[in-house]
Order: C-alpha cells, then sequence, then structure tokens
C-alpha cells in the first residue's frame, strides 16, 4: 500500500502535529497572553530549561496567515521552534530551512477567560470554552465510565482522560449519580456564554459532556442543557449535539423541540471487536448494534451530512490490537464506506499513542495510516454526495483533524 502524501497547509499541519515544537523563549513569552495549553511542555533530560521547574506553560492554538488551526505538542527533540514577539509577530520555522519561516499567531487569552460571572465565579471555569469559531459547553464532563467495572474490567474508554465525577467537576455542582444539572451552573454557564459571543465571532456550539450509564438518563440531561442553551442563543448559533448515542424517543424530542441543528455520537473507532475493546461501556451499556443504530435514527431525523461520529484516528495501532498501519488504514476504510452509506459522516481526530511509543517506529506507522485514511477518505465522501456542513464545523475550529483543511485545499 503507497503512502500517502499530503501537500500545502494540511501537510504543514500534519507535520507539527506529528514532530511537535520544542521551547524557544519566544514560545513561553507567547503562553503569557495566549490560550493555554492543557498539557505543559515538559523538557527533556540535558535540554536548557529557562524555568528551573522542569516545565513550563506554552500556547495551546497556531493559526496560520490562511486561518489554518494547528494544536502545539512540546517536544524537545522536535526541528520546529518558535521566533518573533508579541509586538512584530511569530514565526514558525524548521532547522533545516529557517528562511522559509511561517508567520504565525496563536489563539489569543480573551479577556472573558480572565473575568468573573455577577456572583463572583471565574467564567473560565463555568463549563464553556473554545478553540476557533467553535465554543464547547460542558457543564457536566465527569463520566460515569471510570466509576464501573464488569468482571474486575474497567468501563472507561481506554484513551479518554476525562475521569470520574469528583472533586475536579464539585465547581459544576456534578455529582456521580445525578442527572439534573444544578441551576446555578446553568447560570453561569449563560454569563459565559454571553461573554464568549460579546468578545469572538462564534459560528459553532458543542454540547458535550461525560457519560451516564443509562442513556434515557444521558438524553435527560442532554435536553437541559440544550434547553438552556437555546433560550440563551438570540444569533441561533448552529448547534451540534455530543451526547452519547441516545434512545429513539429522545431524538425525537430532540428534534421535535428543534433543540440542535447535528449530532455527533462517538462511535470512536471501527469494528465491533474494536469497539467492545476501546470503548468498553459504551459497548456494554448501548451496545456496538445499537450506537450505529441510533446514529441511523439521526440521520432519518436530521439528514444526511447533519450527522457525526469523531473517531480517534490511530488507536487500533495500540500494541493489544496487533495490527500494522495497514491493516488498520484497511480497517478503518470499511468503516468510512459504510458510514458514509447510511449518511453518517466520521471525523477522524489524531489520537498521540501511549503504549504504542514502545516501538521505534511508532510515529512513522501512525503517520502513513493518517495520512493515507486523511486522503482517501475525501474521495469516499464525495462518493456518497456528503460534506461537512460548516454549521457543525470548519477549517478554523478543527484543530487536530483534516478533513476541512483537505476539502478547502482541494476545492
Amino acid at each position: 500500500m503507497p503512502t500517502a502524501k499530503l501537500e500545502g497547509s494540511p501537510a504543514l499541519k500534519t507535520t507539527v502535529m506529528f514532530e511537535g515544537i520544542r521551547f524557544s523563549d519566544a514560545l513561553g513569552a507567547a503562553a503569557e497572553h495566549s490560550l493555554p495549553n492543557y498539557f505543559p511542555y515538559r523538557f527533556k533530560k540535558g535540554e536548557h530549561d529557562p524555568t528551573g521547574k522542569g516545565k513550563a506553560s506554552i500556547p495551546y492554538l497556531i493559526n496560520t496567515d490562511d486561518d489554518t488551526l494547528i494544536r502545539v505538542l512540546g517536544n524537545g527533540d522536535s526541528p520546529w521552534s518558535v521566533m518573533g514577539n508579541r509586538e512584530d509577530g511569530y514565526k514558525l520555522l524548521h532547522d533545516s530551512n529557517p528562511a522559509d519561516a511561517v508567520d504565525i499567531r496563536f489563539e489569543p487569552l480573551h479577556d472573558w477567560m480572565q473575568d468573573n460571572t455577577s456572583d463572583g465565579f471565574p467564567i473560565a471555569q463555568a463549563g464553556v470554552s473554545t478553540h476557533g469559531d467553535m465554543m464547547v459547553i460542558n457543564v457536566a464532563p465527569g463520566c460515569e465510565y471510570f466509576l464501573n467495572k464488569v468482571n474486575g474490567n474497567s468501563m472507561r474508554c481506554t484513551f479518554c482522560s476525562y475521569g470520574a465525577p469528583d472533586q475536579r467537576t464539585a465547581h459544576l455542582g456534578q455529582k456521580a449519580g445525578q442527572v439534573t444539572i444544578p441551576e446555578l451552573t446553568l447560570a453561569r454557564m449563560r454569563e459565559a456564554m454571553n461573554a464568549v459571543t460579546a468578545e469572538t465571532d462564534i459560528k459553532h456550539i458543542y454540547l458535550v459532556g461525560g457519560s451516564l450509564t443509562d442513556p434515557e438518563q444521558e438524553g435527560e440531561r442532554f435536553l437541559q442543557l440544550a434547553r438552556a442553551v437555546q433560550e440563551n442563543n438570540p444569533k441561533n448559533i448552529p448547534v451540534t449535539l455530543g451526547s452519547g448515542a441516545l434512545p429513539e424517543e429522545t431524538l425525537q424530542q430532540f428534534y421535535d423541540e428543534r433543540l440542535v441543528d447535528a449530532v455527533c455520537f462517538n462511535l470512536e473507532i471501527w469494528s465491533e471487536k474494536l469497539f467492545s475493546q476501546v470503548c468498553p461501556g459504551k459497548n456494554n451499556y448501548v451496545g456496538y448494534n445499537e450506537w450505529i443504530a441510533s446514529l441511523e435514527t439521526a440521520v432519518g431525523l436530521w439528514g444526511r451530512g447533519r450527522v457525526y461520529s469523531a473517531m480517534v484516528a490511530g488507536i487500533e495501532l495500540e500494541p493489544e490490537h496487533g495490527m500494522e498501519w495497514q491493516e488498520a488504514a484497511e480497517l478503518a476504510g470499511q468503516g468510512v464506506n459504510d458510514l458514509c452509506s447510511r449518511g453518517i459522516v466520521p471525523i477522524y481526530s489524531l489520537y498521540y499513542p501511549v503504549g504504542g511509543k514502545e516501538r521505534s517506529d511508532y510515529q512513522s506507522r501512525l503517520r502513513n495510516f493518517f495520512e493515507h485514511l486523511a486522503l482517501n477518505y475525501r474521495d469516499v465522501r464525495k462518493q456518497h454526495g456528503l460534506e461537512i456542513w460548516d454549521g457543525f464545523m470548519c477549517h478554523r475550529c478543527a484543530y487536530m483533524q483534516l478533513e476541512c483543511d483537505i476539502d478547502r485545499t482541494q476545492a
């Protein structure tokens, strides 16, 4: 199987996502006025550490001049670095050819992120965040799959870092076993939404949250959330439901009340075998075939091109699955064809390996898989007459996905 090749902005984005960026004074200084990265930069052994602490804050997202959005991965071995300053601008350069530096800017640290709600609560902790022109609302991030075991095995998805409802979610009022979102949490969320839209041109709203073991109860929680969001959405910004797969009656309720404009129920990975291994909770409490059936029900309501499933691109290459990249790409390609034939649009987010890093060729395998899948996927979507609706996602908010970038360059 030939290795796929990308060109232009998608190629730059993929390269930087894989190779990361090493620390520089400019990158450290940019963190002071940029959206902060969830993962601090960790200096490798022997690397110059101006902080003396072993780690440093770095920006989360890069914007290029053509509005390509790229997630920043800190890597002391990377040939990429950042130079410049806030006043004169920043450049991204490669050691092999610094003369071809790319003009960049960082996703800014918006004023609202440092402000408080009317009751003095930090808006940055109110369950609302942004990347590019997308606003993500997540007021119940704790996932109950983390609390449950079946036959001694955890029900959490193997790649997920959400975590259980615990002290980390206490500030949002989320408690294990409690379905209803506290009204105070929703009130703060509304203030946060208003602060974000006053400062940022938001084109998409995405509702997400941790899973409940009972899909009907999860539906009740998301109905409450969607109603609260739509009551506070005077500009009618498109809203996507990012819950787990829900029962048919619940989906009908979302549709009848016109609460969302699209849905994205994350199947995560193709094939029943891998689904049961990677997403044991989803498999146990919902089921693989039932998950796909829920997506198909949504297609019948919202139509082709309005129903999505986020997929974790590359988890197939973890060692326990025993797959080489060619086999994994073939299997994922089967999933692309099958889902698209049903009117369901999969979206592939790059997976950063854990166990797979034990292999010296882990990066080349993952990159071959990711590029091959991304390039071939667009042709499949075209064959099935599917486009990614710009109310759901666009290249200005897709920071670890390539579909919208490739669509734009090949349009």
